[in-house]
């Protein structure tokens, strides 16, 4: 199979969808690579490096999806890219359609194979492709959120850890997963008082377990939203429904009742946003406010930690890439359900109920789509 991996053109996104050491995997398994010039350097990897693992490079996005069977990514491709594909052509990135209508249309009406890396599971119930992204995130959260406490940025100028004498940030977690626990062991690092916020009693336990006593833990519901929001100068949206739309648990009305310059950070902005209020925002303009509240909504989280990102990342995508590749992307599905799981589109027809439902799209079983 001759695989591609084109330069991510998503504002400041300098991830790549291949690290060198995965071309090696692949072309040692028998297949070709074509690596758009440029497209590691953000992420610290050179032309050279891809040549060195037998890449071919060529000089333009237009020729990897032109002669690419395989298109391999990060981020959901944008309005450009989705006109450079075709019926026949897999697509294996990230794709959150359930918020974005339009590149759910694109991608039916190009008739592109996609199977998105979010949906993807494991035999635990996990999210093996999204975790890694997920954990970048959960611990950048915190960081940029004391960026957009301080006064300069529009915050309410509150130190995370406080000093003597001076009370620490309150930060309020909603969601006690993946992103919740990477969010709360950075928040708790930094010295804040920490609120997770969740559903399962199991996860309680373990966050309570793990954390010794070091963060409070209390059942997610709307009067425990109410109760805590006035109080916080943080909150960490960190709640995800596996490729549906995120639920609004903070809507525009919380926001009056909040402190002046507290900062809401959205996790979970990709899948549409837990904050009534959020809209997505970039690395290069970041931050807004709303009714006196900081906003940080930035849709490519892990983007500003390129390197470790598409390391992460690419350990966990190589094995399916590789599986995809060496089978053809029907067997490979066929024999492996956590894969298939990942299937959102096929020859025109949706295959993700849940996208079905947010966008009102007729779906088709995934299995359904193996015959087509």
């Amino acid at each position: 199979m001759l695989i591609g991996c084109p330069k991510e053109i998503k504002p400041q996104e300098f991830r790549v969808g291949m690290m060198p050491a995965a071309v090696q995997e692949a072309v040692t398994a028998g297949h070709g690579v074509l690596v758009e010039t440029g497209a590691g350097a953000g992420a610290g990897f050179e032309d050279a490096d891809y040549l060195t693992a037998g890449a071919e490079i060529v000089d333009s996005a237009e020729e990897v999806f032109a002669r690419a069977e395989m298109i391999v990514k990060v981020k959901e491709p944008q309005r450009v890219e989705r006109k450079m594909m075709r019926e026949g052509q897999l697509l294996f990135t990230y794709l959150h359609l359930a918020p974005d209508p339009d590149q759910t249309r694109d991608l039916l009406d190009s008739g592109v194979t996609a199977i998105a890396y979010e949906p993807v599971t494991d035999r635990a119930g996990g999210l093996p492709l999204l975790a890694p992204m997920s954990e970048v995130a959960g611990r950048l959260a915190p960081q940029v959120g004391a960026s957009a406490l301080q006064k300069a940025n529009g915050g309410r100028g509150v130190l995370m850890g406080g000093v003597p004498g001076v009370r620490p940030a309150n930060v309020v977690i909603i969601g006690g997963g993946v992103v919740g626990t990477a969010a709360a062991r950075v928040a708790v690092g930094m010295g804040a008082n920490v609120t997770v916020l969740d559903r399962s009693m199991p996860r309680m336990s373990y966050l309570d377990d793990i954390f010794q006593g070091r963060l409070t833990t209390q059942f997610s519901s709307a009067a425990a939203i109410d109760d805590l929001l006035p109080r916080a100068d943080m909150v960490i949206g960190a709640v995800l429904i596996p490729g549906a739309a995120a639920p609004k648990l903070v809507r525009r009305a919380h926001l009056a009742t909040m402190q002046p310059g507290a900062v809401l950070v959205d996790v979970a902005i990709d899948q549409g946003g837990c904050f009534e209020t959020s809209r997505a925002t970039t690395h290069q303009d970041p931050i807004y406010e709303v009714d006196g509240v900081v906003h940080y909504c930035v849709a490519n989280m892990p983007g500003a930690v390129a390197r470790s990102a598409t390391q992460a990342l690419g350990n966990a995508t190589m094995p399916f890439m590789l599986a995809l590749a060496n089978k053809g992307w029907r067997l490979a599905l066929a024999e492996d359900d956590h894969l298939l799981a990942g299937l959102n589109t096929h020859a025109g027809r949706l295959t993700y109920d849940a996208v079905g439902k947010a966008l009102d799209i007729a779906t088709i079983n995934p299995r359904e789509a193996l015959r087509l």
